[in-house]
């Protein structure tokens, strides 16, 4: 095969920050195959990040959610339909190359359907995408996902040394952070401190009262932003609440009123992001935007941001990591264990640093 203009097929559906951490493997691809024809298959929301991507001709939305409610319902005609229609979409396209860096049996399925002769994974779930691969990646002791996600380009023999993770905002948000900020009272002459409470794991979640203990302790004079979905605003209208009696300064949510790109676009404009292991994070580290992230059932060595200014606050509980989405005690102990009095102290040391090294540049 001429691998210089072959058509390569990327497939990570979902989860922002994994598929942030594919975007190297694009880079990688497009620099050693200036002219291949490279397209990436994502669901939304995480879509809108790949059709950023300068390194990717076309990204392909296929929308998972609608095939995952059909399985989880029983209904196999529909999920059998919606598979089909995804196979249409893939197979006109005439791909010559998968790498399917997401290793489910979903994703197998996806890429067999796409008719590419040459179909390679990584070697991460083991759900049985395996069975429908013609190569695997080589086995790693590295455990970061960024380099396990750049292994499906060893069979191809394309180095891959740059595991930056960058996201490149559309010109038309060039201005976008500094009135919507205004709209809510948000100035940039101080300090902006953006959180995010919530995450799609609920064994990656801090209590949102420790929350509000540990922002309890800020100055006044920083400004808090919290950042969430509109599934998010009960619980974040509940700890704004509860701040407001123990905290005289400035805070507003902005929950379900951005999409992915403009929460990235406030992200170049603020000071700091406090969240536990979610998708922010990753669009953070992205933009640039410093970070404090709480970790308790996964590990910043396996999933925390490779570059820039990143401080983590990793839980004392003997049992973690376990990486599991529900904790396996039903208990979230090892988030538990991370005491809102740490948070609050390393949350104001860090902000001073971030603060005095805008002010020296």
């Amino acid at each position: 095969m001429d691998l210089s203009r072959a058509r390569i097929l990327i497939i990570r559906l979902s989860a922002i920050g994994d598929v942030l951490h594919a975007t190297p493997v694009a880079r990688a691809l497009r620099r050693a195959l200036p002219q291949a024809y490279i397209a990436w298959l994502a669901s939304p929301p995480a879509s809108e990040l790949v059709a950023s991507c300068a390194e990717v001709d076309e990204t392909i939305v296929w929308d998972r959610r609608p095939f995952d409610r059909a399985v989880a319902q029983g209904r196999i005609v529909r999920a059998l339909r919606l598979l089909r229609e995804a196979r249409a979409l893939l197979k006109e396209r005439r791909f010559d190359i998968v790498l399917d860096v997401q290793d489910l049996l979903l994703t197998g399925v996806l890429a067999y359907l796409s008719g590419a002769g040459c179909r390679i994974g990584v070697r991460e779930r083991h759900e049985g995408a395996g069975f429908f691969m013609t190569q695997k990646a080589p086995r790693l002791e590295e455990p970061h996902k960024v380099r396990r996600y750049l292994a499906a380009l060893a069979p191809l023999g394309i180095a891959h040394e740059d595991v930056r993770i960058t996201l490149q905002l559309p010109a038309a948000l060039a201005g976008f952070a500094a009135p919507f900020f205004a709209a809510h009272a948000v100035t940039g002459a101080r300090a902006i401190l953006l959180v995010s409470l919530c995450t799609t794991w609920r064994s990656k979640e801090w209590p949102p009262e420790r929350f509000v203990a540990a922002l309890a302790a800020l100055e006044e004079d920083v400004q808090i932003v919290f950042l969430g979905s509109d599934a998010d605003r009960p619980v974040i209208g509940a700890a704004m609440e509860r701040l407001a009696l123990f905290w005289h300064g400035r805070a507003v949510s902005v929950a379900g009123e951005t999409s992915l790109l403009e929460t990235a676009a406030l992200m170049k404009a603020a000071t700091l992001l406090l969240c536990p292991d979610t998708g922010p994070l990753h669009i953070a580290a992205a933009v640039g935007l410093p970070t404090l992230s709480l970790w308790g059932p996964t590990r910043p060595a396996i999933y925390g941001p490779l570059h820039g200014q990143n401080f983590f606050i990793e839980t004392p509980h003997p049992c973690a990591p376990c990486c599991k989405t529900r904790c396996p005690l039903g208990t979230n102990a090892c988030m538990k264990a991370i005491e809102a009095q740490d948070v609050a102290r390393r949350l104001g040391e860090v902000l001073a640093m971030v603060r005095q090294g805008r002010a020296s540049r």
